[in-house]
């Protein structure tokens, strides 16, 4: 019984494998759609903050284009922010979260630690856009 566990293992985890060989990292022009959907009304048609409803907003929007520190972009604290973990104690935050970012197909992300984490395929699209964007 030990060995057809094992073997039962060893074919879930080639099934995983097959799943990250064929599932990958969106390119940034699929990403860069969902931008203009959902961000460039605050955030502006490049990034910069500038976007029509941005006047008058308190804190202004974040130009993101400038999310790269010391040139790293940091991929997790960006997902965090746009998935509205990172600003769940964040008094002021104004952004909405963006429920439809965070379902369907998942890809394998490397959040900038070298862990490849299941992403929904949406949110990794815009974190590749955002991270083409960047003034570095």
């Amino acid at each position: 019984m030990k060995y057809a566990w094992s073997v039962a293992g060893l074919a879930g985890l080639g099934a995983l494998a097959a799943c990250m060989e064929t599932a990958s990292m969106p390119e940034a022009g699929e990403g860069r759609a969902l931008y203009v959907e959902n961000c460039a009304q605050c955030h502006g048609p490049v990034g910069r903050g500038d976007g029509p409803w941005a006047k008058g907003m308190n804190p202004a929007p974040s130009d993101l284009t400038q999310l790269a520190e010391g040139g790293t972009f940091p991929r997790a604290r960006v997902l965090s922010t746009i998935d509205g973990y990172h600003r769940a104690q964040v008094p002021g935050q104004q952004m909405p979260e963006f429920g439809a970012l965070l379902t369907g197909e998942t890809v394998p992300v490397d959040t900038g630690d070298g862990v490849m984490t299941p992403t929904p395929r949406p949110l990794a699209a815009l974190l590749s856009y955002l991270e083409s964007i960047q003034d570095v």
